[in-house]
């Protein structure tokens, strides 16, 4: 099916229970198009995916958006940690040009609102930066993030970074939102919720043989650290992994491809 073509989404969801959304274009390189090569394929596949499921009696639908919908957000109180009710903030996001983050809010601001005026049951899962094992040949965009730090890149994630997932972890809280009719709204997907310095010198301890950069300056003090910050997935029954155990097994997957 091609998600900007709505008459082929009929065949692919029809005697379907349920509907998992997971595609979201993504990008490492600056968008030469961003409605096109982004906004659009977000938006309207999304709306594409909810109507075919609204349209073929689809009990319920899951929809993977992103803790990039949820910040930057200036107007969220300092010192509280970022939970379930915080939205980022689309002009600022437009005015930074992060547009897979403005692709990401917009989507699931439409399929909230497609929800509620269709009387459609859905339910939102919000991971934060997905690690972990690939089963795939290629290496997805936040594994190539992972590469870059490993190499010694300085990344600039300050305005957005609040933490990492293992897509195990994502996998079975896709499956407990589905499975649970109790599941509500958005759900925050994360095994805790620290800053960019947190992550590069965690990195940087578990492999001293490899040229990471350390963050000598940390240019998140909006982001407040928080253990288990999950709170509706872990009532759910959602188990996180250990941060350093994802790690682990992200760099065995990306040396076990020869990219280390």
């Amino acid at each position: 099916m091609d998600l900007l073509d709505a008459a082929s989404m009929r065949p692919a969801v029809e005697g379907a229970h349920g509907v998992f959304h997971l595609a979201s274009p993504v990008t490492l390189e600056p968008a030469q198009d961003p409605e096109k090569e982004l906004l659009e394929p977000a938006v309207k596949g999304t709306l594409n995916v909810l109507r075919a499921a609204k349209d073929s009696g689809v009990g319920r639908v899951v929809l993977v958006s992103s803790q990039a919908a949820m910040v930057p957000n200036p107007s969220w109180p300092a010192g509280k940690v970022i939970d379930e009710d915080c939205w980022a903030d689309v002009e600022l996001l437009k005015k930074l040009q992060l547009w897979y983050h403005v692709s990401k809010t917009l989507a699931e601001k439409a399929a909230w609102s497609f929800a509620e005026e269709e009387g459609l049951q859905l339910v939102v899962l919000n991971p934060g930066m997905v690690l972990g094992p690939t089963l795939t040949s290629s290496v997805t965009c936040s594994l190539q993030l992972m590469l870059l730090l490993l190499r010694g890149r300085r990344l600039d994630m300050d305005a957005y970074h609040i933490g990492c997932v293992d897509v195990r972890d994502v996998a079975k809280s896709l499956i407990v939102l589905y499975e649970n009719p109790s599941a509500q709204g958005r759900h925050l997907c994360l095994e805790s919720i620290e800053r960019m310095v947190d992550l590069t010198d965690r990195l940087a301890e578990l492999y001293p043989e490899l040229p990471v950069h350390r963050i000598h300056k940390d240019g998140q003090g909006w982001v407040v650290r928080a253990k288990d910050p999950s709170k509706k997935l872990i009532d759910l029954g959602v188990r996180f992994t250990p941060f350093d155990e994802t790690i682990k097994d992200t760099v065995d997957c990306l040396r076990s491809k020869g990219l280390i």
